[in-house]
């Protein structure tokens, strides 16, 4: 069944009553009666068909609500399900462009490495090709360049170290930083890693007291440096010191506590050795 808009259904309305009306002036009394009979079934045909093109518009209305709640509901989790998805391309897009840009400073790094030797074989009138293995050599050499470390003499608690009758080597077991790893914090040595300029500095503190001082000296391959040393009748005391030195791979350096003299560290870090290759020769 076609269904009637409600403009048809009112013109339908609107001309049953004209004709009814029209009737009603147009007859005389007596035929008056069988022609309202006549009509009266049409206009509750209108209306009944009226309620039933409005019951069937209203349950059409629902199903497109449904309809559309429906979509409505795809569409967002779709949504949803795309931006989760675009961020993760983003995230991964920016960690490709780190990567990137760190292989390029290495590239750059490495290029920079090759022609200063080029430079250098050119100078003496040679010419140079550099292998896969050189480049790899290179690379090795670079990270070796990077040298640098610092610790505290105890890792944890409040511990006065001392006072012993002779000098006594002193192992720095809380690390800050052993870029290099030539620091060892078993034995509290430095090992040289390659031939260059090494700065070394040393910071001492200790309990005061009229006669006992606190003191530590630096050692290189046995031979007394320089010394961080300080006696006060005070509450507390510091002292501190450094030297730079050129060393040969191999060479060793170390702390050593001055004889009768004591130091204290705790979670404070009073007491530390630190040491940075300055630059390669």
């Amino acid at each position: 069944m076609k269904m009637k808009t409600p403009g048809v259904v009112l013109l339908l309305l609107w001309s049953g009553l004209v004709v009814v009306a029209a009737e009603s002036g147009g007859l005389q009394d007596e035929a008056t009666a069988p022609t309202q009979l006549t009509c009266q079934p049409d206009i509750h045909t209108v209306l009944r068909e009226m309620s039933a093109l409005m019951a069937e518009q209203r349950v059409e209305l629902r199903y497109t609500k449904t309809q559309m709640d429906a979509m409505e509901t795809r569409l967002t989790e779709r949504l949803a399900a795309s931006e989760k998805k675009a961020e993760a391309m983003e995230t991964s897009l920016r960690a490709s462009e780190r990567t990137v840009e760190e292989q390029r400073a290495v590239i750059r790094e490495l290029k920079e490495k090759q022609e200063e030797q080029a430079a250098a074989v050119r100078a003496i009138g040679g010419s140079v090709k550099l292998t896969g293995s050189q480049v790899e050599e290179l690379r090795r050499e670079r990270e070796e360049r990077k040298v640098s470390f610092s610790a505290s003499l105890v890792a944890s608690g409040d511990v006065i170290t001392g006072p012993f009758n002779s000098a006594t080597p002193l192992v720095y077991k809380h690390i800050f930083t052993n870029i290099g790893n030539a620091y060892n914090p078993n034995t509290g040595v430095f090992t040289a890693p390659v031939r260059g300029v090494y700065y070394f500095n040393v910071f001492v503190f200790g309990n005061g007291h009229e006669s006992r001082p606190s003191g530590v000296s630096l050692h290189k391959n046995g031979e007394h440096i320089v010394i961080a040393y300080s006696v006060q009748n005070t509450v507390h005391m510091a002292a501190s010191n450094g030297a730079s030195l050129l060393l040969e791979v191999g060479d060793v350096v170390y702390l050593k506590l001055w004889p009768n003299a004591w130091v204290r560290d705790n979670y404070n870090h009073h007491t530390t050795f630190s040491g940075h290759l300055l630059f390669a020769m």
